[in-house]
């Protein structure tokens, strides 16, 4: 029997737990509207590196050993990492991966990449092929802004549709448990191109995809909007929100103050950062504390966790090529409502 409903969405029967997670950021993001819930902010973005590329693969390892120390277990009970980031073939997981020594899948999905961590954990975990998974992702404003836009020594003026990538990481370990955050449902999302072709405005392109993953959700699982405390996208922004909104309302559901956006919340408006963070750091962060506490608090019962993912390069939007986009929807509840 599959362990699945509708067109896209997995069932979780035995329930994978949030055992552990631990979030690290740089200084911009500890001084926007979170600062009080990440585990650790730094006050040096270089984190007492030479370069930004080896900053942020030590944070993403840092995030990692923390989410393990957390979870109060041994590094060696980690069956399988699944990593993943913005640099050219992943390099920061990698590099992470190779000094933490457990085995370990590359994941690329953009900014999509931690709830496509949660839903292979979840899967590893659920089908018994795992103790205790670990998932994480994360990304750096300098190393991305190097990589996919101008170097940072050009001063380059930044265009209003233009986002802030997050300098953040973030870290779950999944594990079986007989309470707590439990991983219920996740929705795999399909690639969608509706022809944007501007890099400074990834909240358009991403909406759309948003919108297909979102709606195949509700559709799978027979629920409503309203059947959430918090419906929770990854990187859309302020603009990308707003378009979000009006499609799924153009489609029949109404998207009430239960929903939000990680890019639009995660910093504040003297941040100076247009329409709000990107970058897989942000959702990952914010999930990996703000949300969890929560959770764990009681404050909210059911999220939905919707991280949304460009898969350009530089080669295809220098190229003149569109942004293909993706989203993945991830159902965490708080004590394992049945299913």
């Amino acid at each position: 029997m599959l362990n699945r409903i509708g067109n896209q969405t997995l069932v979780f029967k035995n329930k994978p737990r949030v055992i552990g997670s631990y979030s690290v950021v740089g200084p911009k993001e500890g001084q926007g509207n979170f600062g009080k819930f990440f585990h650790k902010v730094l006050k040096d973005d270089l984190f007492g590196e030479k370069s930004y590329e080896a900053a942020e693969s030590k944070m993403l390892l840092c995030a990692i050993n923390g989410a393990i120390e957390n979870a109060n277990i041994n590094k060696d009970n980690v069956d399988a990492l699944f990593a993943g980031d913005l640099m050219n073939q992943i390099i920061s997981s990698s590099f992470a991966a190779r000094t933490l020594e457990v085995p370990y899948f590359g994941l690329f999905g953009a900014c999509s990449t931690m709830a496509e961590s949660l839903i292979m954990g979840a899967c590893h975990v659920d089908g018994g092929f795992a103790r205790y998974a670990a998932c994480a992702t994360g990304s750096h404003f300098s190393s991305a802004e190097k990589q996919f836009r101008y170097p940072l020594e050009l001063g380059t003026q930044r265009p209003p549709t233009s986002q802030w990538t997050v300098t953040g990481m973030g870290c779950t370990i999944l594990g079986l448990a007989e309470k707590g955050i439990s991983i219920d449902y996740a929705t795999i999302g399909k690639v969608v191109d509706w022809d944007v072709t501007d890099a400074n405005n990834m909240g358009a392109a991403m909406a759309p995809a948003a919108m297909s993953t979102l709606k195949a959700h509700l559709e799978d699982t027979g629920k409503s909007p309203d059947d959430y405390d918090l419906i929770l996208t990854g990187d859309l922004g302020k603009l990308g929100s707003e378009i979000l909104i009006d499609l799924m309302e153009y489609h029949g559901y109404k998207l009430g103050t239960n929903y939000n956006d990680c890019g639009q919340m995660i910093y504040d408006n003297t941040q100076k950062t247009f329409m709000g963070g990107s970058g897989c750091g942000c959702g990952a962060s914010i999930l990996n504390s703000y949300v969890y506490t929560r959770l764990l608090k009681h404050e909210l019962k059911n999220v939905l966790f919707i991280a949304t993912g460009a898969l350009m390069s530089t080669v295809s939007s220098q190229q003149g090529n569109s942004i293909p986009s993706i989203a993945h929807a991830v159902s965490i509840s708080i004590g394992g409502k049945d299913v």
